[in-house]
């Protein structure tokens, strides 16, 4: 399966998982910054080159825009730094120290600066072993939801952020901001792309 493919069923559960409008705000907020000037407000400089490596490694630019390209990293920042208390932003900065940890002892250095092989190597490791979200209906989760780790909620925060922001619901999702008549019973092979409204 290509990334475009996987992407478009990966929005599905994106779109199904957004909940909260307040946090749009942020996304927007992000729209203005650039990478020359961006300081994070709540990671440290190592923490945000890790995260940044993350979603570059889980959402590289290709035929369209990767993670970095819509500042995805910016976006989980001013998450963090605005919606988590004291005890979550701690347990983040943990998890971030846990992670470079275990870059450290497999590969010899912190996640981000691995070689790109050893990247995805880690990552490719972190995917086989961490616990998966339980499926959902209707926006709610089916069963006691385990603790998925750092790794498994940082993927998803990235794909939510990926997915919600303007540059990709208007230039890789389908998009029309005033759309035509209701159409019943359409065939979904005509359907075509999945859309961003």
């Amino acid at each position: 399966m290509d990334r475009r493919k996987a992407l478009k069923k990966a929005g599905l559960l994106a779109g199904a998982t957004i909940a909260m409008p307040s946090l749009f705000s942020l996304l927007q907020s992000c729209k203005n910054e650039t990478r020359l000037d961006w300081q994070p407000e709540f990671f440290t400089e190592d923490e945000a080159k890790t995260i940044s490596a993350l979603i570059d490694t889980i959402l590289p630019t290709t035929d369209t825009p990767g993670g970095l390209d819509v500042k995805a990293d910016m976006f989980i920042d001013k998450v963090v730094a605005q919606t988590y208390d004291a005890e979550g932003q701690q347990n983040m900065r943990n998890a971030i120290a846990e992670f470079n940890a275990t870059s450290k002892e497999k590969y010899g250095s912190t996640f981000h600066a691995l070689s790109e092989a050893d990247k995805v190597a880690m990552l490719k490791e972190e995917e086989a072993k961490a616990p998966k979200f339980n499926p959902g209906v209707w926006g709610t989760t089916v069963g006691d939801q385990q603790p998925v780790g750092f790794y498994r909620s940082m993927k998803s925060m990235a794909i939510w952020a990926y997915f919600t922001s303007e540059k990709i619901g208007e230039n890789v999702l389908s998009y029309d901001p005033i759309p035509g008549g209701y159409e019943a019973c359409k065939p979904l092979s005509e359907v075509g792309n999945r859309w961003s409204l």
